[in-house]
């Protein structure tokens, strides 16, 4: 595998970001300041409305910061022209449009449009290039299957096959993994990373996916009202607890034993013994049921599982609540 020197591929720097609204100026980010890296799929995540669309849109070059300035390398956004642009970042929206009957290959074709013109016409080197994104992205063949009869993962794929066969430094994905089942959103976030570390790419994910997230990304963009972006690798944020910014109130945390979110759970008005992983579990049962309080203590034993509770036996947690109620 080819490895390559990162490099700060895009940085923003004293960025106020924003709108109008029937004539009044709307700032939604201030004094912001970030830097994405060649090599490393990052994952930018906040609430609904804190200005991640908007973040996107300026570095996309659609809207024009009011202040500071957004880099592509070495050059400014603003000063580059949109056919420049259209060869340097490629973006994968959360649900776009493309006709049922476009085959998977004229899809990925069309990520050469920057390059080739409205023509289209591809030369073999295009061509080359088409091929190796759907090698890449392990769908060639699917090549000249329908984008109507393939599957939703499939489709995902082949859009970014698209994006990488547009060979630009930049790769920006809008919820990729939205609509996706389980299996499928860990794979298009996987392959994602690999794209990153092996194509050299800078590669940007808008989530809300934190525990898929977690498992993937390089690096986390953390972005909340009225409070700079934090960035950072995951595992640091998770550690010292920056990563409770993104989380409401006091009601859910992140464990940093289990990593993911949970429910803040209060001290307990029970005892349980055993060991640590069987405990947490029925714990959580316990806890989920709205039982505050055990007039004994409950021990529990694995291989195989086994509750004792006042002399009574149980061997699943649902007959203990059972019991208990």
């Amino acid at each position: 595998m080819t490895k390559f020197l990162k490099h700060i591929a895009l940085e923003g720097k004293g960025l106020t970001l924003g709108y109008f609204h029937q004539k009044a100026r709307k700032e939604i980010l201030t004094d912001l300041d970030f830097q994405l890296f060649s090599g490393e799929l990052t994952c930018l995540l906040g609430p609904n409305g804190v200005g991640k669309s908007t973040l996107i849109k300026a570095i996309m070059g659609q809207i024009k910061p009011w202040q500071g300035e957004i880099f592509l390398g070495s050059q400014a956004i603003q000063t580059l022209k949109t056919e420049d642009l259209a060869k340097q970042i490629s973006v994968v929206l959360t649900d776009p449009v493309f006709p049922g009957n476009m085959t998977v290959g004229q899809l990925v074709a069309l990520g050469r449009t920057p390059h080739t013109g409205w023509s289209g016409k591809l030369s073999e080197t295009d061509r080359e290039i088409v091929e190796k994104a759907l090698s890449d992205t392990k769908i060639t063949y699917l090549r000249d299957e329908r984008l109507s009869e393939i599957s939703d993962g499939q489709r995902q794929k082949a859009m970014i096959a698209r994006a990488l066969a547009q060979d630009g430094q930049l790769m920006i994905l809008d919820e990729p993994t939205a609509h996706l089942d389980l299996v499928n959103r860990f794979e298009i976030m996987q392959l994602l990373r690999e794209i990153a570390s092996e194509k050299g790419k800078a590669v940007l994910v808008v989530t809300h996916d934190l525990d898929i997230a977690v498992e993937t990304a390089d690096r986390f963009w953390l972005l909340n009202c009225g409070t700079p972006l934090i960035s950072g690798k995951p595992e640091d944020l998770i550690i010292s607890g920056e990563i409770n910014q993104l989380l409401p109130g006091e009601k859910f945390k992140f464990s940093v034993e289990r990593g993911k979110l949970e429910f803040e759970i209060l001290d307990s008005g029970f005892e349980i013994e055993g060991p640590p992983e069987l405990v947490f579990w029925v714990r959580k049962v316990l806890n989920k049921a709205g039982i505050k309080k055990l007039d004994s203590v409950l021990s529990v034993s694995g291989t195989p599982f086994l509750m004792l509770y006042k002399g009574q036996k149980f061997s699943k947690v649902e007959e203990l609540v059972q019991y208990l109620f």
